[in-house]
């Protein structure tokens, strides 16, 4: 099922990005569309005219950073030696470098899962689609290293990955995304390691 877009008029991302930063700041139910409207610059007549609901906003949002996110990991990605460990190794660097800039308080999709748990919401299958991209993207990852057996690494990449997202928003102890690259180095040498044995 496709998500419905909007087309962006210079109003709309004024609005979008006042509510990208209200959303993940305070909470997608914290933030009404009068102080979203207000920060923006626009009237909350416009806010409508140009989304039509607040459940539009949360959509845009999240959309709009799973699209940056994918273009951010992708060049991270384009650095690396293709069918490597490295390349692997890459969606854990460029998630501590996306923290850093974009997301100190955690992972927005996470963030906004806990908030919206309704499949009938319209960013519910956003939400969950982002996840599910996520695992595939480690599972291609992994089958250009671990041809035979991919699907039981990549889904402890998957834990180690989105664990250190949730442990690196809530502070639980420093650099839990340095942390689950180190694991996932040891994870993935032994998987090469036991599939080089496998096929003598």
């Amino acid at each position: 099922m496709s998500t419905r877009r909007i087309t962006m008029t210079p109003g709309a991302r004024r609005v979008l990005s006042a509510a990208s930063r209200l959303f993940y700041e305070r909470g997608i139910h914290a933030v009404g569309v009068d102080l979203i409207a207000s920060e923006a610059g626009v009237t909350k007549k416009t806010l409508y005219d140009r989304f039509g609901s607040k459940e539009q906003i949360v959509v845009e949002y999240l959309a709009d950073r799973d699209e940056r996110w994918r273009a951010f990991l992708a060049e991270h990605l384009d650095r690396t030696e293709p069918r490597s460990v490295e390349r692997v190794l890459a969606v854990f660097d460029a998630s501590q470098a996306w923290t850093t800039d974009n997301s100190p308080k955690g992972c927005s999709m996470v963030k906004a899962h806990a908030e919206i748990s309704d499949p009938a919401h319209p960013a519910y299958a956003l939400i969950t689609g982002q996840k599910e991209w996520m695992l595939t993207l480690f599972t291609d990852l992994v089958r250009d290293i671990v041809p035979d057996r991919p699907d039981e690494p990549a889904r402890t990449l998957m834990l180690l990955h989105e664990g250190a997202l949730i442990a690196h928003g809530l502070g639980v102890f420093p650099d839990p995304i340095g942390h689950a690259r180190r694991q996932a180095r040891e994870l993935l040498e032994g998987a090469v390691t036991d599939g080089s044995r496998t096929a003598r």
